[in-house]
C-alpha cells in the first residue's frame, strides 16, 4: 500500500460525495447511460439544475437562444460534459465546508475555477475537443485541499517552506510527505469512482513529460490553464503573465497579442462562473486593465524608475525577512505542539503519527523498523522517597540523555508517565538490541544529578521489530514492545528483552 493510500484509508477526514454525486458517478461508469436518467437525477436538485442552466447560458458556452431546460442544455454542453460539470458543482460544494487556519479554501477554489475557465477557452481556441476539460482543470489541485485536511501541520510546513525557498510546491510536498498533491488528487478521485480519463491527467499535470503519451496534450493544457489562473490568483502577476505568455507561445504558437487576448478573456468570463459556484468574485479585472491602472497611477505620482527599483528591492528584502521569521515562528509553534513540556522529547501524539507514516514507508521501500520501549524501575518508590520534584528530575534527566544520544532520523518520545519510546528507522531487532543495551547500561550506571539531588535509577527495556510483507499495525507493534518490556520486569528488571512472536 502506498503512502497516499495509507493516508486516505486511515486518516482522511473529508466527507464522502453526497448521494446525488454517487448516482451521477454510477452513470459516469456506464459505457452507455440514458440521458433521461441523468436529467431526472439533476432535476431532482433544483439548485444544481439552476447552476447548470446558468452555465449553459453563460458566455463560456455561446448560444444563439436562451436555454431553459436540461434537455436543451445537453445539446449545448454535450452529455459527457454535462455529467462532469454536474459532478464539479457537487464536489466543489463538498469541499466548501473544509475550513482551516492559515489556509484559504475559497481562494483555492477561486483559482481552480479560473483555471477551468482558462482550460475551456484555451481548448476552444486550439480546437482541442475533450469532454473532461472542465472537470480536470477544476479539480487539478483537489489534492492540496485533501493533504491540508488530512495533515494540517505538515501542510502548513509546506506553505512556509514555499514562501521562503520559492521551490515548486510539488518538490516540497515530496520532501515532507513522500508524495505530492498530483498523486493525492488522483488517488482521491479514483477512490470516489471518477473515470481514469479524469484522474490520470490530474496525476501528471505538473509533469506532462512523464504521462502516458495519449494524455500528454491534456496534461499540458491543464498546466497551461493553471499558469493563466495564476495571473489572477498569485502575488506576482507580472511574472505570472510572462510565464503564461511564454507557455502559450512555446506550446501552442500563440502570438503575444493572441496570448494577452486569451488572458484578458479569462478574467471577463471567470466572474460569471465563480458566482455559479457561490464564490464572491467582485469584478475580476483583466490584466490589461490592471496594467493600464498602474501606468496611470505612476504617471500621477511622477515617480522615477530609479526610485521604484529602490523601493522594490527594499520591499522584497522586507518580505524575505518576514517570510523567514514566519517560518521560524511556525516551526517553534509546531515543536511546541509536538513536544513534551517536561522532558523536551516528542509527545505521544507525534510518535503515533510518525509510526503511522513509517509503517507505510516500510512497505513502500522494503526496509525494517524497530521500536524500543522502557520505563523507570520502581518509579513509585522514587516519588515516595524524593517527592514529585525527584520524579520530575528523573524524567528530565532521561529526556536530556535521549535528546543527546538519539539519531536525527529516529523519534524519541515520552509515551506517558515514566514510559519512553523510540522509533528506529531502517533498523532490525539486532540493531535495536545494541541501542537498547546501551540505554539500559548508561542510565543504570550514571546517577541523575540536578538541583542538589543525586538519584540512581535502572530501566526495564522491551524491543520489537516489523519487517515488510508481514501483517502488523502500529497498535500491534507497540503492544509487542510493551510485552517485551514486562518480560524484562518479571525477570528482575534492569535488562533488555525482545518480543518473540
Amino acid at each position: 500500500m502506498t503512502s497516499v493510500e495509507q493516508l486516505l484509508k486511515e486518516d482522511v477526514r473529508l466527507p464522502s460525495p453526497p448521494a446525488i454525486a454517487v448516482r451521477i458517478l454510477d452513470l459516469v461508469k456506464k459505457d452507455k447511460s440514458s440521458f433521461r436518467e441523468l436529467g431526472d437525477i439533476i432535476q431532482a436538485d433544483l439548485a444544481l439544475t439552476g447552476r447548470i442552466l446558468r452555465l449553459a447560458n453563460s458566455g463560456l458556452y455561446s448560444s444563439t437562444k436562451k436555454i431553459g431546460n436540461i434537455e436543451t442544455a445537453v445539446a449545448v454542453l454535450g452529455e459527457n460534459a454535462l455529467k462532469n460539470i454536474a459532478l464539479s458543482f457537487i464536489i466543489a460544494q463538498t469541499f466548501e465546508r473544509q475550513k482551516g487556519e492559515r489556509f484559504d479554501i475559497t481562494r483555492l477554489w477561486r483559482r481552480s475555477i479560473t483555471a477551468a475557465v482558462a482550460g475551456q477557452l484555451l481548448s476552444a481556441a486550439i480546437g482541442f475537443k475533450n469532454d473532461d476539460i472542465f472537470i480536470t482543470t477544476l479539480l487539478q489541485d483537489i489534492g492540496i485541499g485533501t493533504m491540508f485536511v488530512c495533515r494540517k501541520n505538515e501542510y502548513l510546513q509546506v506553505l512556509d517552506e514555499k514562501a521562503v525557498s520559492g521551490l515548486p510546491v510539488t518538490t516540497i510536498e515530496r520532501q515532507v510527505f513522500d508524495f505530492d498533491h498530483q498523486e493525492m488528487g488522483a488517488a482521491l478521485l479514483k477512490m470516489w469512482g471518477l473515470p481514469e480519463s479524469v484522474y490520470l491527467p490530474i496525476r501528471y499535470h505538473h509533469d506532462a513529460e512523464s504521462a502516458p503519451l495519449e494524455i500528454r496534450p491534456l496534461c499540458q493544457l491543464i498546466r497551461t490553464s493553471d499558469r493563466i489562473a495564476a495571473v489572477y490568483s498569485g502575488t506576482s502577476s507580472v511574472r505570472n503573465v510572462r510565464r503564461a505568455k511564454e507557455m502559450l507561445s512555446k506550446t501552442y504558437d500563440f502570438s503575444e497579442d493572441r496570448a494577452m487576448q486569451l488572458i484578458d478573456t479569462v478574467a471577463q468570463k471567470s466572474g460569471e462562473i465563480l458566482s455559479q459556484f457561490n464564490i464572491e468574485s467582485g469584478r475580476t479585472r483583466s490584466y490589461s486593465e490592471i496594467l493600464q491602472k498602474a501606468n496611470e497611477e505612476l504617471s500621477r505620482l511622477n515617480l522615477s524608475c530609479q526610485t521604484l527599483v529602490i523601493e522594490f528591492k527594499e520591499t522584497q528584502q522586507k518580505a524575505e525577512l518576514l517570510a523567514a521569521e514566519l517560518k521560524s515562528a511556525n516551526e517553534k509553534l509546531r515543536n511546541a505542539a509536538f513536544r513534551d513540556e517536561l522532558t523536551g522529547l516528542y509527545n505521544h501524539r507525534f510518535f503515533q503519527e510518525s509510526l503511522t507514516n513509517e509503517l507505510a514507508s516500510v512497505e513502500r521501500y522494503r526496509h525494517a523498523v524497530a521500536i524500543i520501549m522502557f520505563d523507570v524501575d520502581n518509579f513509585k518508590t522514587i516519588n515516595d522517597t524524593w517527592g514529585h520534584r525527584g520524579g520530575d528530575t528523573v524524567l528530565r534527566g532521561i529526556g536530556r540523555y535521549l535528546l543527546r544520544t538519539t539519531r536525527a532520523s529516529d523519534v524519541a518520545a515520552r509515551y506517558g508517565g515514566d514510559e519512553f519510546i523510540i522509533l528506529l528507522r531502517e533498523t532490525n531487532v539486532d540493531g535495536a538490541r545494541v541501542r537498547a543495551d546501551l540505554i539500559c547500561s548508561e542510565l543504570g550506571s550514571t546517577p541523575i544529578e540536578t538541583e542538589g539531588l543525586r538519584i540512581e535509577i535502572t530501566v526495564s527495556v522491551g524491543i520489537a521489530e516489523h519487517q515488510p510483507g508481514t501483517p502488523v499495525n502500529k497498535e500491534n507493534l507497540i503492544d509487542r514492545a510493551d510485552q517485551a518490556m514486562y518480560i524484562s520486569k518479571n525477570a528482575g528488571r534492569n535488562r533488555v528483552s525482545a518480543y518473540k512472536g
